[in-house]
């Protein structure tokens, strides 16, 4: 499996994790859980999405968090842990394109901005499909990259850093848009889309959820943007943020699919 690219760290993976609590508190509901089961969290980071899920399948039942990174299974084993749910609440090292699960284990499955990660998903999710019971849901939800948007002056530098980012930060910066398509080929049943819009008036929590800092700097090495482009870019966003005006939205697609 590739390495990710725009790697970050479990805490980055915490704090905006809360602040996609809708998009989270739906997902879980499109997972139609009940008490006793057994669901996957796939590309679970720190286990922010595993302890929520701990209660709703209860004692009896079994939550799982897979991960690529090591790192964040260790960090998700130790929230499980002080979370005092351990007994049922297990995370593991796994390859996403070739999951350690037997056919038809879990009752459900999700996954939350891992697709972007992956050069190929459709592998990921044939597996998340492969594992789930017959009539279970399969959940998936990922941003659409290419939506970014922030109100500047200077659109023209603008697009190119979100293009960029899209298209050369990430494996596969896309990946929201393209999950209707994912879920059709798989035969997955009774599918259905929904769009959240995601938006800040922060300019400091934007540059966080967006990694500029990394972003800007890649696309100053790459030539996609001169040193005099980026301070004029940057001096703009801190002038709006100052007089209050700063704006940026992004908006993260969520489809649920039924395996027959």
């Amino acid at each position: 499996m590739a390495q990710p690219k725009g790697y970050v760290d479990p805490n980055y993976l915490h704090i905006i994790g809360n602040q996609l609590n809708q998009i989270k508190q739906r997902s879980y509901a499109l997972m139609k859980i009940q008490p006793g089961h057994k669901v996957l969290d796939l590309g679970c980071g720190p286990g922010t999405d595993t302890i929520p899920l701990a209660p709703m399948v209860g004692g009896n039942g079994q939550v799982i968090g897979a991960d690529y990174d090591e790192a964040m299974i260790a960090e998700a084993e130790q929230r499980a842990e002080q979370a005092g749910v351990n007994t049922w609440v297990g995370h593991q090292r796994v390859d996403a394109m070739s999951l350690p699960f037997a056919t038809d284990y879990f009752d459900s499955c999700r996954s939350e901005r891992l697709f972007q990660h992956l050069p190929n998903p459709a592998p990921a999710l044939a597996e998340m499909t492969r594992v789930t019971k017959p009539g279970g849901w399969v959940v998936v939800a990922d941003t659409d990259w290419g939506s970014l948007s922030t109100d500047s002056d200077e659109t023209d530098i603008e697009r190119r850093l979100a293009q960029f980012l899209a298209e050369s930060s990430l494996h596969n910066g896309y990946s929201g848009r393209k999950l209707y398509r994912l879920f059709k080929q798989q035969n997955l049943a009774d599918i259905s889309f929904e769009v959240f819009p995601v938006a800040t008036p922060s300019y400091a929590l934007a540059r966080q959820a967006t990694q500029a800092e990394r972003i800007e700097q890649e696309a100053l090495k790459a030539g996609v943007i001169t040193a005099k482009e980026l301070q004029r870019w940057q001096t703009g966003l801190e002038k709006a943020d100052s007089e209050g005006v700063y704006f940026c939205s992004v908006n993260v697609m969520m489809f649920a699919g039924r395996k027959n």
